[in-house]
């Protein structure tokens, strides 16, 4: 799936892309300022997270309640030296939790994905769109 959208439409882009059923693992990736947390933040809202999200930037993860059991888990890797400090957080443990887990730099940490995730590509472009792509 491929969207061009300006940030504004970002929620319906939100709904879209649960409407496409994708892994509950989600990769986001792009530069610094594309609007990975601006999406995600989207997402957990279209998934019944009422809480104000934010950024793990030096938590690493952020939990969210979304409804009755279901989490959504948050997490920005980027200032992780190696994978060993994410196994040392229990990275796993979220990954394989069955809830939905989107992760910021995931780039740092390709061993420990699951076989099985959706990928989200975000670029901007020259007019100040966002592009996306949905893997």
């Amino acid at each position: 799936m491929e969207i061009i959208f300006s940030l504004d439409e970002i929620q319906e882009v939100a709904k879209k892309i649960i409407a496409e059923n994708p892994n509950k693992v989600i990769v986001f990736n792009g530069p610094m300022g594309v609007g990975k947390t601006t999406l995600i933040k989207a997402l957990a809202k279209e998934l019944g997270v009422m809480d104000a999200t934010s950024s793990p930037t030096f938590a690493l993860v952020n939990e969210y309640h979304a409804g009755g059991q279901s989490k959504v888990y948050h997490f920005d890797v980027y200032r992780l030296k190696s994978e060993a400090e994410a196994l040392d957080m229990g990275i796993d443990e979220y990954l394989y939790s069955g809830q939905w887990c989107f992760i910021e730099w995931a780039e740092k940490i390709p061993n420990l994905l699951p076989e099985r995730y959706s990928k989200i590509t975000l670029q901007i472009a020259a007019d100040g769109k966002r592009h996306l792509r949905l893997i």
